[in-house]
C-alpha cells in the first residue's frame, strides 16, 4: 500500500541579513535560529512516534539544511524533487514594497497587470499543480509508513488552498504556514474520484516557542 500520510514542512529561519526577497537566488542558508526551528519539527515528530520512511526536499540550500535533522534523526538520506522549490519571481533580491516601486517604473507595469496570476512570476495555478504532483509521487514512493516533504511557504499554502477548493489569489499576509511548521495530508476515498484524493488533515507549529524571535522576511 502506498503512504499513510504527507508532512509538508517548510524551513527554518533564513539568514537574511538585508531583509531582501530571496526566491531562488542562491546562499541564503538557515540562521542559527532556523537550524533550530528544524531540529524542533523533526524531533518533535520523531518523540511522537511519527513513522517516516522518506524524506524529500527542495533543491534550494534552506530546504537541504531544514531537511537535514530530518535525515539525523531518522536515518534515512535526503532526496531532491525539483518540483518542491519556490516559485520564480522577477522580485528576487530587491527590499520589500517592490510592487509599490513598480507603479513609479512604466518598465514594471507588465510585471503587476494581474496580482490574480500573479504577473511578476510563476502562476498559482502551476504552483499548485507542481506541488500536488510532487505529493502524489512521494505518496507511491513508500509501502507504507508517512513521507516529509520539505518545501517552502507559497508552494504549501497553494497546497492548502487548492485542496480546500478555495481560489488561489490571496492576501500573502494572511497565509497560514509558519517557519518550520508542517502541514499534513492524507490520501482519501472521494465521491466521484475513483482514485480518492488528497485531503489537509493537520498543521503543526513544533518549533512555535522559537517563532517569537523569528523574522519571516524574504519569502517570495
Amino acid at each position: 500500500m502506498p503512504a499513510t500520510r504527507i508532512h509538508l514542512v517548510r524551513h527554518g529561519e533564513v539568514h537574511n541579513p538585508d531583509g531582501v526577497l530571496y526566491g531562488r537566488l542562491p546562499g541564503f542558508r538557515l540562521s542559527e535560529l532556523g537550524t533550530r526551528m528544524a531540529a524542533a519539527s523533526a524531533n518533535t515528530w520523531k518523540d511522537t512516534g511519527v513513522d517516516v520512511r522518506r524524506i524529500v526536499a527542495s533543491p534550494l540550500q534552506r530546504t537541504q539544511e531544514s531537511a537535514a535533522p530530518w535525515s539525523a534523526v531518522y536515518g534515512l538520506d535526503v532526496d531532491t524533487d525539483e518540483r518542491l522549490i519556490e516559485p520564480t519571481n522577477r522580485y528576487e533580491g530587491q527590499p520589500p514594497g517592490f510592487t509599490k516601486r513598480s507603479l513609479r517604473r512604466p518598465s514594471e507595469w507588465p510585471w503587476i497587470a494581474n496580482p490574480m496570476r500573479p504577473s511578476w512570476g510563476e502562476a498559482y495555478d502551476a504552483i499548485a499543480n507542481r506541488m500536488l504532483a510532487a505529493v502524489d509521487t512521494a505518496w507511491r514512493s513508500v509501502d507504507d509508513g508517512d513521507v516529509v516533504l520539505v518545501s517552502h511557504q507559497l508552494p504549501i499554502w497553494m497546497v492548502h488552498r487548492r485542496l480546500a477548493g478555495e481560489h488561489l489569489w490571496h492576501d500573502p499576509r494572511q497565509r497560514r504556514c509558519a517557519l518550520s511548521s508542517i502541514t499534513t495530508l492524507e490520501h482519501r476515498n472521494a465521491p466521484g474520484q475513483p482514485s480518492g484524493a488528497f485531503v489537509e488533515v493537520g498543521y503543526a507549529d513544533p518549533a512555535g516557542p522559537l517563532l517569537e524571535g523569528a523574522i519571516d522576511l524574504g519569502a517570495v
